[in-house]
Parts: C-alpha cells; structure tokens; sequence
C-alpha cells in the first residue's frame, strides 16, 4: 500500500483493471484473479522489492562445491539474501524503482516458482515456503479487495514512507496512516 500510495498512476491503473473485470457492483472472488494481470504484476514487483523473509532459510550442501569461484565446505550454512538479488543493477533495470510493468508481457513469465534464480521471493526448490499459494492468494486478494472497494489517501501533510527494518522477516520501519472512503456505489456491497 505504502509504494501504491506513493505512485498514484499505478493504482489508479490497478483500480481501472479492477473496475474492468470485476464490476463496480461486484466485490472480488478468487476466480478474478487469473484476469487480474496488472494487479499480479504489482504484487510480483513489490515482493522483488520487499521480500517477506530477505535471507531465505538456510542451505546446507551435501558436498564440498565450488560456486562462483568460491569454495563452500561441506556442513556449511549457506543464506541466500533474496533482498540483495532483487535489487542487483545485474540483473534488474534501475532496480530501487517500483515499476509493476516489469513483470507484464513477455516478463509475466516470471512467477513464484523459484524457476528464475533472479526472482525468488518465495525461494526455490525442495525448501520452497510451504505457505507460496496461501500467501499469494490472501496477499491478491487482501489487496484486490482494499483497493476495488475502496479509494485511499494519506491524511494531509503526511507522506508514506518505504523505510524497512531488516531481520529475519521484513517490516516497514514507519506504520502506513491511510485514510479509505468508498469507491463502489452500491453501499449494500461494506456489508
């Protein structure tokens, strides 16, 4: 909410996509969400950008192996900072910008899979986060939700900010004070 506040255009966008395919007498369901492409992608660049867990678990090789010229012992415990790949020059155009469009068209292929070493927010492979799907979903839909029912502000003379406090899960370092009106005509729809 805290990036969408700051970058009016792309909620705006996401609200028109909303009020597209879901109706404005309609609320959201769960069977929107596949048409739902640019509302996916802004979900997609803001776990790039502020990744649930920055250091996922820990790996541990069964042998002795050599990775980028480095030699990782065998037992050792290996952290793979997803926080620092997401934000690498690299491999991601001007990186520290909030640009959703980066993961539509041809770029949408990118998903939660873990498939694509430069986009895992969930991590990847046998110790993938067990909760992707339920988080992917209640995160769509929280979301979708929020901003099709209703339009949002920041009260007078404040202005979001994106602050993390690093640890073992990421937290915005400043609270988010938005202010919700209704969006939808039919009032019947907050009940």
């Amino acid at each position: 909410m805290a990036e969408l506040m700051l970058h009016p255009e792309v909620m705006k966008k996401t609200q028109e996509e909303l009020t597209e395919v879901v109706g404005d007498a309609n609320v959201v369901e769960e069977y929107h969400f596949h048409k739902l492409h640019y509302l996916q992608a802004v979900v997609k660049e803001t776990l790039r950008l502020h990744p649930s867990a920055p250091l996922l678990l820990p790996r541990c090789p069964s042998q002795s192996c050599t990775l980028g010229g480095y030699t990782i012992p065998k037992g050792a415990k290996v952290f793979l900072n997803a926080w620092a790949m997401h934000r690498d020059s690299q491999l991601w155009e001007n990186p520290y910008e909030f640009r959703p469009e980066r993961f539509v068209g041809d770029s949408n292929k990118l998903d939660f899979s873990g498939n694509k070493f430069h986009y895992i927010p969930f991590g990847s492979g046998r110790r993938m986060c067990a909760g992707l799907h339920l988080g992917e979903r209640m995160l769509m839909y929280t979301l979708a939700t929020f901003l099709h029912m209703f339009h949002w502000k920041v009260p007078d003379g404040e202005k979001p900010d994106t602050g993390e406090k690093f640890g073992v899960v990421l937290e915005k370092s400043t609270p988010l004070i938005v202010i919700p009106t209704p969006r939808l005509n039919n009032l019947k729809l907050y009940h």
